[in-house]
């Protein structure tokens, strides 16, 4: 049982967490977000503190040690600031807009995209050519993002399409 390279998750003030079982709760302030882990790894609440133990030195164990560990303070993040992805548009008359809980995209199809935004994501657009996403969940922000940014990738020769905001797109 030892926790070698690990250190303890800090809880923020105004944050709940809770394990039960093999499942750990956390709840702040932008949410709720639960998440379940294996039998292997052992969770404790100790104080302000959440300490993440392994039952063995196995590769497998070690591996699951450290990404629960990550969970849990993604988690922490998640409900106290929230996550945030921007993703650009360019492309001559390319745009996005909001429409309800959906985003619409115009990127050079004959055909508006729509794409629906899943449960604990918001988006906005501050510019036509613009989009950022937020929400409490670390993973469901990244995935619709990437998501959007499938549509319509970078192209190597004009550089059209949806991007990261700031990813570099090597030209040919």
């Amino acid at each position: 049982m030892s926790r070698v390279g690990n250190k303890p998750v800090n809880i923020v003030s105004g944050v709940k967490v809770a394990v039960s079982g093999q499942t750990v709760s956390v709840e702040g302030p932008l949410g709720k977000l639960d998440f379940t882990f294996r039998p292997q790894i052992s969770v404790a609440v100790e104080g302000t503190n959440v300490v993440v133990k392994r039952d063995s030195d196995e590769r497998e164990s070690k591996a699951l040690h450290g990404l629960t560990r990550s969970l849990i303070e993604n988690m922490v993040e998640g409900v106290t600031k929230g996550f945030e992805k921007k993703l650009e548009i360019i492309g001559v008359g390319w745009n996005a807009k909001l429409q309800g809980t959906k985003v619409v995209l115009n990127i050079g199809f004959c055909h508006d995209v729509p794409i629906q935004l899943p449960d604990g994501v918001s988006a906005e657009c501050p510019n036509p050519t613009q989009i950022v996403l937020t929400g409490s969940d670390k993973q469901m922000v990244g995935q619709t993002a990437a998501v959007i940014r499938a549509v319509r990738p970078p192209e190597p020769y004009k550089g059209k399409g949806i991007r990261y905001q700031g990813e570099y797109v090597k030209r040919k």
